[in-house]
């Protein structure tokens, strides 16, 4: 859903901490090739439409990967945690973009989080890279 993208992207814009602890870093379902860390990237993990007599939702999962080259785990926590202040129970504007259904936000909740280590093979050998990976569940009512 394209207006959900543009929300969570203008979401990011809109503040400064998390979005100075990436850059302005912030991708949609892979970083390019050689991205500088830190960054993020988002992705819609599922999209299942809920309808009732009267109304019809979108029950949608999203997946933020936050990515930090750091030797220790406090530059992706202190991502995290900007991330946490920034989308747990937020407000989101989501206008229709295009041909896109306008939506109104029902709630955004923070469903899992990972923290793991992962090793990226790089043309000058293999680096540890620290990746927190963060679901969130976000109920929409379409219009």
């Amino acid at each position: 859903m394209k207006s959900l993208d543009t929300a969570i992207f203008g979401k990011m814009i809109s503040t400064t901490a998390l979005y100075s602890d990436i850059g302005g870093r912030l991708y949609k379902g892979k970083a390019p090739a050689g991205a500088e860390y830190p960054y993020i990237v988002f992705q819609i993990v599922s999209d299942v439409p809920e309808k009732t007599f009267s109304e019809d939702f979108e029950d949608i999962l999203i997946q933020f990967s936050l990515f930090s080259s750091a030797s220790s785990s406090s530059e992706v926590e202190n991502m995290f945690s900007h991330l946490k202040e920034l989308y747990d129970e937020c407000a989101l504007t989501i206008t229709a973009v295009s041909h896109d259904v306008a939506a109104t936000l029902v709630w955004m909740k923070r469903e899992n989080a990972t923290l793991m280590v992962e090793e990226n093979t790089t043309p000058s050998g293999t680096q540890e890279i620290w990746h927190y990976a963060v679901d969130y569940s976000i109920m929409i009512q379409t219009t």
